[in-house]
């Protein structure tokens, strides 16, 4: 009877061995009985508990064989707020983007459709949802269109979460945009989220499914470092941004100062005080959204009125409204280095983009295989 069984046992494993490159090894209680095997010096990686029987599936010597499979089943669409960027990310992964098609109708609704199979798969759909909410509802759609289309898991891929600065009642009588903003997230079926530098931290809480929060730190402090300046002080335009301007300084090793400001009114500095020295440093400003940029040319000028040999600013979502591109063209600001998660609306010689297409694509390598995300941020 054993031999019979070790008949079939090694016809299946003989089976499987060439459809998926592994082999399986049978033991039971404590007693190990040697049946004959195909490729034994193989590595143990899952196991499957039946009955006391376990039954090892092992990785194969290549595992460019079960990277090219998981590749397969991997479709990265885009919104179209973020199309060049999903293509970059998708090209740094190592697959097409996925074809999507928009059908606008005269009333001003519009209805995407995917024209590629997505039964099955991981989908993760890239989408940045800053103004008009057209693109909030859009990546909606893509979710709910990915979910009735029998996709295995779907991924939110949100480079700038849109509505994250409305994370509190500030006031009374007010709504928690960002928090409505996941309720909607959710209810459409999304599986997961991926973005960078969410304006308030606290806002992963406002989901019930996993939030991958990743930093463009990665991003900056390589390229700060190849600047090379002398005399480099990090600085936050306002004390909200403290946190943020002293991570860069305590991995930079360098000094920290703080702009301490008051509003009148939403978009609008009323006030602005410096708290340290600034005489014969370079400056770099740091902050997670420049809108009309208001407050950042406000700080650069107070830097250099206090005795700065230069500003510079980076920044991870270059929202740049109103007129923040005449403010940054006429302030004292060298440059600003900002990231690709909302395109530039008009070119400007101080602006400097900055892709974060590699990071997203090793991001979603490591939430395909299973890997720690974290470790990407621990910098020495």
């Amino acid at each position: 009877m054993i031999l019979h069984f070790a008949v079939h046992f090694n016809f299946i494993n003989l089976i499987i061995d060439i459809m998926f490159g592994v082999r399986i090894e049978w033991k039971n209680g404590k007693n190990e009985h040697s049946l004959p095997t195909i490729k034994k010096n193989r590595i143990h990686k899952f196991s499957f508990v039946i009955n006391k029987n376990i039954y090892y599936f092992c990785r194969p010597k290549n595992e460019n064989k079960l990277i090219k499979m998981a590749k397969k089943l991997v479709t990265i669409l885009a919104g179209r707020s973020s199309i060049k960027l999903a293509e970059e990310i998708a090209d740094s992964y190592g697959i097409s983007l996925g074809k999507v098609v928009v059908t606008d109708f005269s009333d001003g609704e519009f209805q995407p459709s995917f024209e590629d199979n997505v039964r099955g798969r991981d989908v993760f759909i890239v989408q940045s949802t800053f103004a008009p909410s057209d693109n909030l509802f859009e990546l909606l759609l893509m979710i709910d269109a990915a979910r009735r289309s029998s996709a295995r898991q779907i991924i939110a891929v949100i480079p700038y979460f849109g509505f994250a600065r409305q994370d509190r009642k500030d006031k009374p009588r007010v709504s928690i945009g960002a928090k409505l903003v996941a309720n909607l997230l959710s209810a459409s079926g999304v599986n997961r989220i991926i973005t960078i530098d969410l304006h308030a931290d606290q806002i992963q809480g406002f989901f019930d499914i996993p939030v991958d929060h990743i930093y463009a730190s990665s991003i900056f402090i390589n390229f700060l470092k190849k600047l090379n300046l002398p005399n480099i002080t990090m600085a936050s335009p306002d004390t909200g941004g403290t946190r943020r301007a002293g991570a860069y300084a305590k991995i930079l090793n360098t000094d920290l100062v703080i702009c301490y400001k008051q509003r009148s009114k939403p978009n609008e500095v009323e006030k602005m005080s410096l708290v340290g020295d600034v005489k014969g440093k370079n400056i770099i400003l740091t902050d997670d959204i420049i809108d009309t940029a208001g407050s950042i040319t406000k700080a650069a000028q107070l830097m250099m009125d206090n005795g700065a040999t230069s500003v510079r600013a980076i920044c991870t979502h270059p929202v740049f409204s109103g007129q923040a591109y005449e403010r940054i063209e006429n302030s004292p600001i060298s440059e600003v280095f900002v990231t690709d998660t909302i395109p530039l609306r008009k070119d400007c010689d101080k602006i400097k983009v900055l892709s974060t297409a590699d990071t997203f694509a090793e991001v979603i390598k490591r939430v395909v295989n299973y890997k720690s995300i974290s470790s990407l941020f621990n910098f020495k």
